[in-house]
């Protein structure tokens, strides 16, 4: 960050997050708008404010474009993932998972089940993006046309892929959170199993319990075979159509980047598109770019299926972008940086350090409006006051990611909430009850601190060794 200016007190640092949230407020709940305008408000007034302590035009402009290269390989996954839901419907891979989904699940479990499967695959591969984009689609259609609401669905897919990205050693946040703090990655790893773990079995009992009102209801089972009806009047399905996600999640586990598998994924979509369904070429070309299109007079499958393709991601990266850009004033100008300071002043003890962490990663997933952030912001920032209390450096990459990684789910304007509106269609508001091992995490971290449960602290040896590397990278 470059220094031009002068230091922004707290206030004016804090200024330009009150005005955008309660322009938010405004445009989403008076007027059901979008956040666009209200995060180019806050954007504005946080130049003004940069402007008037002395920042040049040169490094405002470079803000906006620090954060918007943040951005950049979010973008092109939203992106890839519109061509992904666009190829796999039109080849029929999604109706095919809706089928034999509404075949072998029953609505009582379907919550449940949805949630170990999220979770399970998200751990092979590492991406909660890529399994929400996939498997994520497949199971809101199949739950819905089940008759369970989509913000229950959308929670327990959003929950169980949280899991799977916050334990899996192939996920980026979780290596970006051991990376940042000089911490083992399995040691990482080990030491999130004390807070995520219950946080998943209470979550699982929670969707037991919310399913058991689905399990007798009549009405739903002749949806269900409505719904099966109409897929395989519409649609060839079969199962061999199932190889193609099972090719896409083998890629990523054997640790192909997300967009070439996903690009894979595309073509094989595609291919099924033209061999598989008999549709033309430029239809299925026209589908990768502005979704798939059916009428098939049932009011869900149509819902469920005319989407995807990359125009209706623009919403999407529009969004992502103008995030981003107000996130990158605010960190460029040291406004975010400043008012982190200001809570950090909290933390008089080991216990509240931690806590303290914690509700500073959620923080700055709200005015940074993006999940690296949370992470690499307070992980650069607490690293020497952890080291001051002697505290492992697990105690932080843990806090990071238990405040960061899973909250961004619950800010309309993040980047991981962006990219989930678009994809599973439910708005942040309505499925944040139900992503319930997203807030339970934050919680637990919280209360196990304040009792002190499970904060390691650095032996005299760890101590030595820790001032030795310290001095020899100085």
């Amino acid at each position: 960050m470059q220094e031009t200016g002068k230091r922004i007190p707290f206030w004016f640092s804090v200024l330009p997050l009150l005005v955008m949230i309660a322009a938010m407020i405004i445009t989403i709940v008076k007027f059901e708008g979008s956040p666009h305008v209200p995060l180019i408000t806050g954007t504005i007034v946080s130049a003004f404010i940069a402007w008037r302590f002395g920042y040049k035009w040169n490094d405002i402009e470079e803000g906006f474009y620090k954060g918007i290269k943040l951005a950049l390989p979010a973008i092109l996954i939203i992106i890839m993932v519109g061509l992904t839901i666009g190829s796999w419907i039109g080849g029929g891979i999604v109706a095919t998972m809706v089928y034999y989904g509404l075949k072998l699940m029953t609505p009582s479990m379907f919550l449940v089940s949805i949630c170990i499967i999220c979770a399970i695959v998200t751990l092979a591969i590492g991406s909660s993006w890529s399994t929400m984009g996939t498997i994520g689609v497949a199971g809101m259609g199949i739950g819905i046309s089940m008759g369970i609401p989509a913000p229950m669905v959308a929670g327990a897919i959003i929950s169980g892929a949280y899991f799977g990205d916050k334990m899996s050693p192939l996920s980026d946040t979780t290596n970006l959170a051991a990376g940042i703090t000089g911490t083992d990655l399995f040691e990482h790893i080990r030491h999130m199993f004390y807070t995520t773990l219950p946080a998943l079995a209470i979550a699982i009992i929670a969707y037991w319990l919310l399913g058991r009102q689905f399990g007798g209801d009549d009405l739903n089972n002749e949806k269900i075979i409505d719904v099966m009806n109409v897929l395989s009047e519409n649609f060839v399905v079969s199962p061999w159509l199932l190889l193609v996600p099972v090719i896409v999640i083998g890629l990523v586990a054997k640790k192909v980047p997300a967009l070439p598998a996903l690009a894979v994924g595309v073509f094989l979509g595609w291919l099924c598109h033209i061999f598989v369904q008999g549709g033309a070429v430029g239809d299925a070309v026209n589908t990768l770019q502005g979704g798939f299109t059916i009428e098939s007079g049932n009011t869900m499958v149509d819902e469920l299926f005319n989407r995807g393709g990359i125009d209706d991601m623009m919403y999407t990266v529009s969004l992502t972008i103008v995030a981003m850009a107000f996130g990158g004033v605010m960190e460029q100008t040291g406004m975010l940086k400043a008012i982190v300071e200001q809570i950090l002043k909290l933390a008089r003890s080991a216990r509240s350090l931690v806590a303290t962490t914690v509700l500073s990663s959620f923080f700055t997933n709200v005015a940074a409006a993006e999940q690296y952030i949370s992470i690499l912001l307070p992980g650069r920032m607490y690293t020497q006051a952890f080291k001051d209390k002697n505290l492992q450096s697990k105690n932080l990459s843990r806090a990071l990611e238990d405040g960061g990684t899973v909250t961004s789910v619950f800010v309309p304007w993040n980047t991981c909430s962006v990219f989930i509106m678009s994809t599973l269609a439910v708005h942040p508001f309505e499925y944040a009850p139900y992503a319930i091992l997203n807030f339970t995490v934050p919680i637990l971290a919280i209360i196990f601190a304040m009792l002190g449960f499970k904060i390691t602290f650095m032996s005299d040896h760890e101590r030595k060794e820790m001032e030795e590397r310290d001095q020899k990278a100085s």
